[in-house]
């Protein structure tokens, strides 16, 4: 397995390499255009809080990644999100038995609707311009995805693995989540996900298809 300290500092790697474009970057501190992600990631702590309040301006609900930050007076931490970062190191072995749609723009409000019903507050409209996302309909309705957030150099984040309420317990988010790690693997890069350390259910999935945790890492939520 590629080394992976990088991964220590999602954000500050991510928006150092392969998604600068999606970069507001503070020098010490950066941060995703809030229309595309509301996370940040620093470098070192010092000299930070004055940029963490410029970002506030754009954006109401935000999170830093990694190290807690320092802040300033008119910032306050509403949440600490303690996450397991998971990794896998092959690709998954599973029966795909359902149509995986590549979801493109004509896609968008259906997917920002569907995430946002299960997982509100992470995922923007153009959230989904970061990565590839695939999704799975039944009756013309998208009811499953999953799709790619955080990426680096060597690395892809999995994220959004999103199944509406209605349609859970069909293996739909197995499936899709074995189709987007191994189309990252055969990119030659190595896939990683965030799951908060409570949802125990997606964590027994996550390691049933070969996921081990790598580390806990904290997501602040910052608010002014």
């Amino acid at each position: 397995m590629k080394k992976d300290n990088k991964l220590d500092n999602p954000v500050w790697h991510s928006l150092s390499e392969t998604q600068k474009e999606f970069s507001i970057d503070y020098n010490n501190i950066k941060f995703y255009h809030p229309d595309y992600c509301p996370f940040g990631g620093f470098e070192t702590n010092e000299n930070i809080s004055e940029h963490i309040v410029e970002y506030s301006k754009l954006v109401d609900n935000f999170f830093v990644v990694g190290d807690k930050p320092k802040l300033s007076n008119d910032l306050a931490f509403k949440k600490e999100l303690v996450c397991l970062q998971m990794i896998i190191d092959k690709k998954i072995d599973t029966e795909i038995k359902e149509d995986i749609i590549p979801l493109g723009s004509e896609h968008t409000d259906a997917l920002f609707q569907l995430v946002t019903l299960v997982q509100p507050g992470y995922f923007k409209k153009k959230t989904a311009l970061l990565g590839n996302y695939f999704g799975i309909f039944k009756n013309g309705q998208l009811v499953s995805v999953t799709g790619e957030r955080m990426k680096m150099n060597g690395f892809v984040e999995v994220s959004a693995i999103v199944t509406h309420p209605e349609h859970t317990g069909q293996g739909y988010a197995k499936q899709l989540i074995a189709h987007t790690v191994n189309n990252i693997f055969a990119e030659n890069k190595t896939p990683y996900l965030h799951v908060t350390e409570t949802n125990i259910g997606a964590i027994k999935l996550y390691e049933k298809l070969g996921f081990i945790t790598r580390r806990k890492i904290s997501f602040w939520n910052i608010e002014k």
